[in-house]
């Protein structure tokens, strides 16, 4: 019978443990209590960069066991040796639930596993929880993110994956006695499609990490144009942030998709998100809903934005911000 959780711990280049694997450890605590106290494990790749930190790391989160694929060949992120490891993982281990960080690599990872192994796949989730059939009930936007689908498997592992950012880790340690098994694995039959040349880093986004911004001043179609997004980018200066966008000013081209947020872009939580010319639709505010304060600045005041505002200004940002860059300067 399936039984137990296991959690894709996804690392970096560098083979920094990324925080979405944090989030679903969080996550997965509460969902094993429903579950009479599952196990909570991960599967950890890594070619030994940075493997005793992330052990370190993995062990004060709730971790009963981390399966571990060590290789110099896992160095790089391959579909075709990944998924290979985890489903054969998958088959031995049995997990009732599967998940995984809906990150590019997660998002290419996943639908790979399930097609093999004939199970379902909920990608892009808000929200995990267990119904009272012992089910995986995962949520997600729908129907161009106009309502919230929750959403059931039928067959095993139940999986699903999350978006970054909308899960919360936990605040404290949660220490498990850790077990970190070593996984042997054979790859010499596994045929690579796809080999890494060469990586180059876009040094024009290098320094942007939206999704890691402790304030963010966002800008949508009401900018209307570049001047609207370089007001943006002054205030984001002074304030010491980031400029966010829309997907209508990206649409617009005022702003590149590197920094779109909503349900098609990333998912922000910074401490401040100020929403410039942003009508406020699910679309987008499933993006940033999560901000511990939210100002809003719109002509319109029956804009959906000021629902979900902390704070609203009811008039011209090409009026407002300005001034707002006068004061704080």
């Amino acid at each position: 019978m399936a039984r137990g959780i296991l959690i894709y711990a996804q690392t970096d280049r560098n083979g920094i443990l990324q925080n979405v694997v944090l989030e679903l450890a969080n996550t997965a605590q509460n969902l094993s209590q429903k579950l009479d106290s599952c196990e909570v494990n991960a599967v950890l790749f890594s070619d030994g960069t940075n493997l005793e930190q992330n052990k370190e790391i993995l062990s004060k989160n709730g971790f009963n066991k981390v399966f571990i694929a060590k290789s110099d060949v896992l160095k790089q992120y391959s579909t075709e040796y990944y998924s290979k490891i985890v489903i054969d993982l998958i088959k031995h281990t049995e997990p009732e639930i599967f998940l995984i960080g809906a990150t590019t690599q997660g998002r290419e990872l996943a639908p790979v596993v399930a097609t093999s192994l004939n199970t379902g796949l909920t990608a892009d989730c808000t929200n995990l929880d267990i119904n009272e059939k012992g089910q995986l009930a995962s949520t997600r936007p729908t129907f161009g993110g106009n309502l919230m689908a929750t959403i059931l498997c039928k067959n095993y592992p139940q999986m699903a994956t999350v978006r970054p950012k909308v899960l919360k880790k936990s605040e404290v340690d949660i220490i498990k006695n850790t077990e970190f098994i070593e996984l042997n694995f054979d790859l010499s039959t596994v045929e690579k499609h796809v080999e890494l040349v060469e990586f180059i880093e876009n040094k024009q986004l290098a320094d942007v990490r939206i999704d890691e911004a402790e304030i963010i001043v966002a800008g949508g179609k009401g900018m209307k144009n570049q001047q609207g997004f370089e007001l943006l980018q002054e205030l984001a200066q002074v304030l010491g942030g980031s400029v966010g966008a829309s997907r209508g000013a990206v649409d617009m081209k005022l702003a590149d998709s590197s920094v779109q947020i909503g349900q098609t872009g990333k998912t922000v939580v910074p401490k401040i998100y100020i929403a410039c010319g942003i009508s406020g639709a699910i679309q987008h505010t499933v993006g940033m809903s999560g901000s511990d304060k939210i100002i809003a600045i719109n002509k319109d005041e029956n804009a959906p934005i000021f629902k979900i505002a902390d704070v609203g200004i009811v008039a011209d940002a090409f009026e407002v911000i300005p001034e707002l860059i006068k004061k704080l300067k």
